[in-house]
């Protein structure tokens, strides 16, 4: 009974991990126990630090750890440079235009450095290094408190600043992203400035790689209340696609850059990298 008990606990972990919330009742008929049997199997394993209680079940505390920012610069680096791209050409000198944090919105702070009349509002210190120089860039940085790992500022003082302006074009960051539940994040506070940074902006993209369309990594979503575009690049699942196309999202697949197209990932200069 003893070692059932242990492969039932096993699997309730690997169940909140990769299908996210678990309730008692669910995994009382699942399994084929009585609810006290499962309430006692939670209370072990949040004991143990396995999981989190929440009302009326349990969710993992970390199904997928974050990795620092200057870990992921390197990941999928053509298909976020294809991003980083396709991204850039969609934005006309004059504009105001508001950048996030993350590996692929620093890629297109590179690509905007020899931009003339742009003005351009960030969180990101990658963003700020990129285009701290740039003699047609207006920058404005958006200070608040510094979140190590996204190397970005975050909380109610970035907030306020953002309510005082607009902007023509948003560009989100994503550590997955869902046509459904909208922007993953690892924290509440992202998810809250992701919002209200869509809410300041008349157009609104997120920038995401084909291996984060459907990727639900955390338990933290941003909902986007508008009308908003996909961008993404070739390795993205067509199904994974027609899913966002169903619900009214526009989507960009911008195509993968060449060998000789696309810069060594030097070029990307991140905070502390």
């Amino acid at each position: 009974m003893a070692t059932n008990s242990h492969l039932r606990r096993e699997e309730i972990v690997k169940r909140a991990t990769t299908v996210g919330l678990a309730g008692v009742d669910e995994l009382a008929a699942h399994f084929n126990v009585t609810a006290s049997t499962i309430r006692r199997d939670l209370a072990r394993l949040t004991a143990e630090g396995l999981l989190a209680r929440t009302y009326g079940g349990a969710m993992a505390l970390a199904a997928h750890p974050e990795s620092a920012l200057r870990e992921r610069a390197g990941e999928a680096y053509d298909a976020k440079l294809a991003i980083a791209r396709s991204a850039a050409g969609l934005i006309r000198p004059g504009e105001s235009v508001l950048l996030d944090a993350g590996s692929t919105i620093a890629l297109l702070a590179h690509e905007l450095k020899a931009t003339s009349r742009l003005h351009v509002a960030t969180t990101s210190l990658s963003v700020i290094a990129e285009l701290n120089d740039s003699k047609g860039v207006e920058l404005e940085c958006l200070g608040g408190r510094l979140r190590a790992l996204s190397q970005a500022f975050v909380g109610p003082l970035t907030e306020a600043a953002l309510e005082r302006m607009t902007f023509d074009r948003a560009f989100l960051g994503a550590d997955g992203v869902s046509a459904t539940d909208g922007i993953c994040e690892a924290e509440l506070t992202q998810t809250r400035l992701k919002e209200l940074m869509a809410r300041r902006a008349e157009r609104v993209y997120v920038l995401a790689h084909g291996a984060k369309i459907g990727h639900r990594p955390f338990h933290f979503w941003s909902r986007l209340g508008k009308p908003w575009t996909l961008v993404t690049d070739e390795s993205a699942e067509p199904a994974e696609l027609r899913a966002f196309e169903a619900e009214g999202i526009d989507v960009l697949v911008a195509k993968n850059p060449t060998a000789e197209q696309a810069d060594p990932p030097g070029q990307l200069k991140l905070q502390n990298a």
